[in-house]
């Protein structure tokens, strides 16, 4: 078997930042579990696989491909920096020569379309409800400790629980808190929660850039402590998106990418 693979940064546009991924190209089918072994052994937070569609599909022409994205643990319904990484490779690589690509995903039809020296994602947009404090105290008490916290919300289609720390503290506070991640499958293992996001608002700008939010994501129910890019990203590797909420109840997310690796997986 030899498949080509890429590894891409992706929500940045220099090497070295921003969120990594592989993306795999399937000219044929793939044994099922192949794809988590590919995505171990690759061991990066999502790898992606493009797959055709039809027989007569082609990478460089069509414009509809299928799309999974796998963590090193498991498959996972969906994942915007890796779709983004897909987009960098079939527009910049291969050379499609179509202006708009669609995904076809567990998380239904998306979207990548070039926007000058970027890519634009058309996701869905999942709305987060209001979450009482005590029912997920022992999970959030776990991860920051007394950290204060201004506000929880919770998407039930997502099982990610966000939680907006106080805006008394500055961005170099979350930059540099340290969080539990070790032990926050044994405290939440119901299945509610499988994602934490810690939120915090942004700062006006001055001598550096002005952002709406920063935020670090968590996911050590899938086998990933920290993804490292989810807004303005207070990871070490950085990150940046641009997002337009949409009227129709989706959401636009612009990002550069850099493609760090090309070469061929044997096996």
């Amino acid at each position: 078997m030899k498949l080509p693979v890429f590894v891409v940064d992706a929500f940045t546009a220099k090497a070295f930042c921003g969120n990594p991924a592989a993306v795999c190209l399937l000219e044929n089918k793939l044994d099922e579990d192949m794809h988590q072994k590919i995505a171990r052994e690759m061991n990066l937070s999502e790898t992606a696989f493009i797959r055709k569609l039809h027989p007569t599909d082609n990478f460089t022409q069509s414009s509809c491909f299928g799309l999974r994205w796998f963590t090193p643990a498991s498959e996972v319904p969906l994942c915007g920096h890796a779709t983004l990484a897909s987009a960098a490779v079939l527009f910049n690589k291969i050379k499609n020569v179509n202006n708009v690509l669609t995904f076809v995903t567990l998380s239904g039809e998306l979207k990548a379309r070039r926007a000058e020296d970027s890519i634009i994602l058309d996701l869905p947009l999942y709305p987060a409800h209001p979450q009482d404090f005590h029912e997920v105290e022992d999970l959030i008490k776990t991860a920051i400790g007394d950290t204060r916290v201004q506000d929880i919300r919770y998407s039930p289609d997502t099982r990610k629980l966000l939680v907006r720390l106080s805006d008394t503290y500055k961005r170099s506070f979350l930059e540099n808190l340290k969080v539990n991640t070790q032990d926050l499958p044994q405290v939440e293992n119901t299945g509610k929660v499988k994602g934490l996001i810690l939120t915090l608002k942004g700062e006006p700008g001055g001598q550096t850039q002005a952002f709406d939010f920063y935020s670090r994501y968590f996911a050590p129910w899938v086998g990933l402590a920290e993804d490292p890019v989810t807004a303005f990203q207070c990871s070490c590797r950085g990150g940046e998106l641009e997002i337009s909420l949409r009227s129709d109840g989706r959401v636009d997310i612009r990002g550069g990418t850099a493609v760090v690796l090309e070469g061929t997986l044997t096996a």
